[in-house]
């Protein structure tokens, strides 16, 4: 999924009004992963490419006319959650416990104070990385 034309569509502002209008629809797992590339721009250990990767990301998923349009229950994530956890798992090397725990933290305002507990929260660094076919190139 080719996020870069994505990148004008970002705004924290958008993310933060998307979030807080359909985060009970879109399910935990996208709402941490959003979170967590959110929390990733922050972050010094993420260099510029990477960052331009989030931005795009950020955007499919702000962007209100999808692949599948967010309207439909159940399906209309998926492909959000897609780009989202593409992203992620390009930079999840790069993502330290400040960022995990922030989004972790932030994850309670929209669903509740044992979110951080939920089995959809995957450890990026193991689970992503491993499963998501997403592990950098062996020299």
């Amino acid at each position: 999924m080719g996020n870069s034309k994505y990148e004008k569509h970002y705004s924290e502002t958008g993310l933060w009004s998307k979030l807080g209008r359909y985060a009970k629809d879109a399910g935990m797992k996208v709402v941490y992963c959003g979170l967590l590339l959110f929390y990733a721009l922050e972050s010094p250990n993420i260099p510029l490419k990477t960052k331009v990767q989030i931005y795009g990301a950020l955007g499919y998923f702000i962007l209100p006319l999808d692949i599948v349009p967010d309207l439909l229950p159940v399906l209309g994530y998926v492909d959000d959650l897609g780009a989202l956890m593409l992203a992620v798992g390009t930079v999840a090397m790069n993502i330290d416990e400040a960022v995990k725990l922030k989004a972790k933290n932030k994850l309670k305002d929209f669903f509740s104070e044992d979110a951080d507990q939920h089995p959809d929260i995957i450890d990026v660094d193991a689970q992503i990385v491993e499963d998501g076919d997403s592990s950098p190139a062996k020299p």
